[in-house]
């Protein structure tokens, strides 16, 4: 047997394995600095030439001495723990309750802040300019390696399924450039995802999304990419970027007015503004909690029989101005029937009329101004 190999499985040079391992990025382009690319490398691609040569040289070993030397065996050991385990999760990561990840997809990076400031982008981007909600809570960062062959649509569509399933409102969606191109891409990867992720905007979608869970608001940003840029093992990949912001429910602190104040409010300003009376998202369903506020508006009726009231409801400006406005309207004519068939006040002592977002008392760009936005007035006709 010859102490030399026939062949050559593994070429170490500019145009064999090792080529594949380099890949251009552009670490400074987040910054706005002047593009230039630069070289790096891929860990895992790097994990699987040590692998190979680990291999490769543990068969010239073999046929060199026609046993299985320890030397030999050692050197396959190592290139057993040289492989990347890519079919398993990071440690620690795990997905967000009620919003399950596209089947055959590992998570590649999760994270969690206590607390922070997050900004949710709801409108395409024009420049590095970052229009959108002004989130404060609980932020959860998690990046799913997506299977092979797929496509960024299949997997939007298998997670805006899931959303909906789990009575979540869409606030906004784009595809590729319309989103705002390049500025768009780099404004969403996270920068520890940015040689996967970064640069490929011909082939992004983005959806944003809140739903509502006991004590809290739920915002959603969706983004997936197809990676152009990234290693071999990575090409033509399709990369999910999921955020969960949890922001604690501001309608619950809010107090109930009772009868005399509401009185008074409106005799002095015409008008009494009530966050007492709540609904879900999107929905015109009063919740069983708004009872104290609705007892206390039959009680101002009763005391008052000559008072009649414009039923006026108001929105933040989550969504666009038509939905907003039928919104309201149905939340006016909601507590209006209430008011009529659970207290016996009578129909024509009580209109109903939707505002939208129209007459704010605070900005909309913050929770908090939001949540005093959304409320029921009573106007005195």
């Amino acid at each position: 047997m010859s102490g030399r190999p026939s062949g050559r499985p593994f070429a170490l040079g500019k145009r064999g394995l090792g080529r594949s391992c380099v890949r251009a990025y552009d670490p400074l382009a987040r910054l706005g600095r002047p593009r230039g690319r630069r070289r790096g490398f891929d860990v895992n691609c790097l994990k699987v030439l040590l692998m190979s040569v680990l291999i490769c040289a543990a068969c010239r070993l073999f046929r060199r001495d026609g046993v299985v030397s320890p030397l030999a065996l050692f050197l396959l050991l190592l290139a057993a723990a040289a492989v990347p385990a890519r079919a398993a999760d990071v440690p620690g990561s795990r997905d967000y309750p009620g919003i399950s990840r596209y089947a055959g997809s590992e998570i590649i990076r999760y994270e969690v802040k206590a607390f922070d400031d997050y900004v949710l982008v709801t409108e395409p981007m024009k420049g590095r300019a970052r229009q959108g909600l002004e989130l404060k809570g609980q932020v959860f960062r998690i990046t799913y390696r997506n299977p092979p062959n797929r496509t960024s649509l299949e997997v939007l569509e298998n997670y805006r399924t899931a959303l909906q399933a789990a009575g979540a409102s869409e606030i906004f969606t784009c595809a590729h450039r319309a989103c705002g191109g390049r500025d768009f891409n780099i404004a969403q990867v996270d920068p520890q995802n940015y040689t996967r992720m970064g640069d490929n905007y011909d082939d992004q979608r983005y959806l944003a999304a809140r739903l509502q869970a006991p004590g809290k608001d739920v915002y959603v940003a969706l983004f997936i990419t197809r990676s152009q840029s990234g290693a071999a093992a990575d090409k033509d990949r399709i990369f999910t970027q999921l955020h969960v912001i949890e922001v604690k429910s501001m309608d619950a602190n809010m107090v109930v007015v009772d009868a005399s104040r509401m009185a008074d409010s409106i005799g002095k300003t015409g008008s009494v503004a009530l966050y007492g009376i709540l609904f879900d998202f999107n929905s015109a369903v009063i919740k069983p909690e708004s009872k104290a506020t609705l007892d206390e508006i039959a009680s101002l009726l009763r005391k008052a029989p000559d008072l009649k009231l414009v039923v006026v409801g108001h929105t933040d400006n989550v969504g666009g101005m038509d939905s907003n406005m039928k919104l309201s309207q149905a939340r006016a004519e909601a507590v209006r029937r209430a008011l009529v068939e659970q207290y016996a006040i009578a129909a024509a002592r009580l209109q109903a009329w939707g505002a939208g977002f129209m007459a704010p008392v605070a900005s909309n760009r913050t929770d908090e101004g939001r949540a005093k936005n959304r409320r029921v007035e009573l106007v005195e006709q």
